[in-house]
């Protein structure tokens, strides 16, 4: 598989080359197409893999790299569904130890997933746009984003 572009500065999936056309595939809707050879040109220094990946949106790229598994996706949701809230409160609420706690936490914040903020006077955590919309996306539901959005006021 290659990353080619076609006369309009469009990227695309090379599928399969013939002698005449080619197959490609739009990365953002996986559709595919036949376009002429002499339209394409072979983009040099661009991963395959990276050009499948740009047709995810980016803020659910940079929340699945920050996702280790279901417990943590579960964390985020809690995060952007409850939030903010207290960390306190947050150790009640999970089923996690303070230190995975912690460390899911940690990483989400180095991701941008979430802030410290300030609860009831307690330290605490709420999601960031960034993690809402990917929580809204991921649910199919991209409206839902920007009704949690903490920064909406």
């Amino acid at each position: 598989m290659q990353t080619v572009r076609d006369g309009d500065g469009e990227t695309y999936l090379l599928v399969k080359r013939s002698a005449e056309s080619s197959r490609v595939r739009d990365p953002a809707t996986g559709a595919e197409r036949y376009v002429d050879n002499d339209d394409l040109s072979v983009v040099d220094g661009e991963s395959p893999l990276a050009t499948a990946a740009s047709g995810v949106p980016e803020p659910v790229r940079q929340t699945l790299g920050a996702i280790r598994d279901d417990r943590s996706l579960g964390l985020l949701a809690v995060v952007v569904d409850e939030g903010p809230i207290a960390a306190i409160d947050l150790l009640d609420a999970v089923d996690m130890c303070e230190s995975d706690l912690h460390g899911a936490l940690t990483e989400f914040r180095a991701a941008g997933l979430v802030d410290e903020a300030e609860v009831a006077g307690r330290r605490g955590y709420e999601a960031t746009a960034v993690a809402a919309e990917a929580l809204g996306l991921m649910r199919g539901k991209p409206d839902a984003a920007a009704a949690t959005d903490p920064d909406d006021g």
